[in-house]
């Protein structure tokens, strides 16, 4: 009878199994042994009934199902993951379920000038990394592969590119041939052994439907670490390497995104105001948060002739490398029509929405121009579209009252009166992008509200001081566990008269 065929599962090839049924030996009887009836064996001698062969397919398939159950419900989560940082720890975190292990690092390699290595580390604090990074590299590096990381053999002692194993330290205190301060170091951090596998996607065809190039290479590395002496099985590398082959892909799709973002985000740094200017009668102080997509929300302070000075604050639609290109242009327009007519806002935002509608006509913008004349106290503010600034005070707090215009490039022809502020001494303006009320979480009305609270709430001692004022709406307005990555752009922009 020949053995059962097992089917190949989801890319899991099954161990061969042995033959399910065999010969028994053949035992010889003696010649002169006497020919009596067998006597009746003991329950003892009576050998075990092998298992019949559908009761082995069918404990493996269960076995294979368990295990592709278990793949999905991982990589499912690793999938959720939309950042870099969180992808990092659900593998270390998948990755100690799938192995066994309580703790463990993953780090990712930079790549030329694309970027720097990324380390995060499962129950090690940030001195015991600086201890793990004192352990010598276990040997010379491979020109072809993956740049070293900082961990010395603990993540480099794998093997070459192409080999997707990992490498095993099952009793480190034991181990013969181990550098001494790798002993040292796992005393110190109490961990006994350790498996590290590499993050390297599969080898794929140029025909391959991956999104990855077909050398993708190697990216990084990631070690788990055993209180006791311990040594995953052959299954749990198994799975442990088809989830960190899926991870890998993943984790370079982030990688490349994470790069992205961080040039889009330099480059938008680089179009707005490099610093303030000083203009006699007027502090000014801005705080400026960008959205994880490089937002259209801008600002500018520029002075002006006559010892004016010109503010403005706005936003584009869309977002991503085009609507920052897009506020490059704007803002460069902006500065031009405010020196030759900024007296008169209106004029400023009527030649701005022209050019708008000129080369940008899939665009839409919102903007606020102010033009300051602090010696004579006097603000003339007009608004296409955009929030109303708001002036705080030791007798007031309130939002100017600016006409309601619409954004620019929405109409045929725009135009819309301004109005003039007279601020004190001793009072400030404050300009903000609607990003700020976004961010709050709450509908527009409350998020007004919100933001009138906060800033008639700036203690006495700050209201002179307008970095002080710009921390304090800010911390207020927005909510705690509210991240700089996350949402619209934020800008406040506040100018404090003396």
């Amino acid at each position: 009878m020949t053995t059962p065929h097992l089917p190949k599962v989801a890319g899991i090839s099954p161990p061969a199994l042995a033959p399910a049924h065999t010969s028994a030996p053949a035992v010889p009887t003696p010649a002169t042994a006497p020919e009596t009836a067998p006597a009746a064996p003991s329950a003892s001698a009576v050998p075990p009934a092998p298992p019949a062969p559908c009761t082995l397919v069918q404990d493996r398939l269960a076995g294979w199902v368990s295990d592709l159950t278990t793949l999905h419900e991982l990589t499912e989560r690793l999938a959720r993951t939309a950042d870099l940082d969180a992808a990092l720890r659900e593998v270390l975190r998948a990755g100690a379920s799938l192995v066994g292990a309580g703790r463990g690092l993953v780090t990712l390699h930079g790549d030329g000038d694309a970027g720097h290595p990324v380390t995060v580390a499962l129950g090690l604090g940030r001195a015991d990394l600086g201890h793990i990074e004192t352990i010598p590299h276990g040997r010379d590096h491979d020109p072809g592969s993956a740049a070293p990381g900082p961990y010395g053999r603990l993540l480099d002692d794998l093997p070459p590119v192409g080999d997707r194993s990992g490498t095993a330290h099952p009793d480190i205190p034991g181990e013969d041939g181990l550098d001494p301060r790798h002993r040292e170091v796992a005393a110190r951090l109490g961990y006994a052994a350790s498996y590290a596998v590499p993050l390297e996607s599969p080898a794929s065809s140029p025909n391959s439907e991956s999104s990855l190039p077909p050398a993708a290479g190697r990216i990084g590395a990631a070690v788990w670490l055993y209180d006791e002496p311990a040594e995953p099985t052959r299954r749990q590398r198994h799975l442990a390497g088809l989830y960190c082959g899926y991870a890998t892909e993943h984790l370079a799709r982030l990688l490349e995104l994470t790069h992205a973002r961080e040039t889009v985000a330099a480059l938008y740094e680089e179009l707005l105001p490099t610093r303030l200017p000083r203009v006699p009668g007027v502090r000014l102080a801005v705080r400026h948060r960008p959205g994880p997509r490089g937002g259209g929300d801008w600002y500018d302070a520029l002075p002006l002739p006559e010892g004016a000075l010109g503010l403005a604050i706005g936003g584009i639609t869309g977002s991503g490398p085009e609507a920052v290109a897009a506020v490059g242009r704007l803002r460069a327009s902006l500065r031009a029509y405010a020196v030759m007519e900024g007296e008169d806002p209106v004029a400023v935002l009527s030649d701005l929405e022209l050019l708008l509608r000129v080369t940008e006509p899939t665009r839409s913008a919102t903007a606020l121009f102010a033009y300051c004349e602090p010696a004579e106290r006097k603000v003339v503010v007009a608004g296409a579209g955009h929030c109303s600034p708001l002036i705080i005070g030791p007798g007031r707090a309130e939002y100017v009252e600016t006409s309601l215009s619409a954004p620019l490039g929405m109409l045929a022809c725009w135009e819309a009166p301004s109005v003039e502020i007279e601020p004190e001494p001793g009072e400030t303006l404050l300009f903000y992008s609607d990003g700020l009320l976004h961010r709050t979480g709450d509908t527009m009305d409350r998020a007004f509200t919100r933001l009138h609270s906060a800033a008639a709430s700036v203690p006495r001692a700050a209201r002179n001081d307008p970095d002080a004022i710009a921390d304090h709406v800010l911390r207020t307005v927005l909510p705690k566990d509210t991240s700089p990555a996350d949402g619209e752009d934020v800008i406040l922009l506040v100018a404090h008269f003396t």
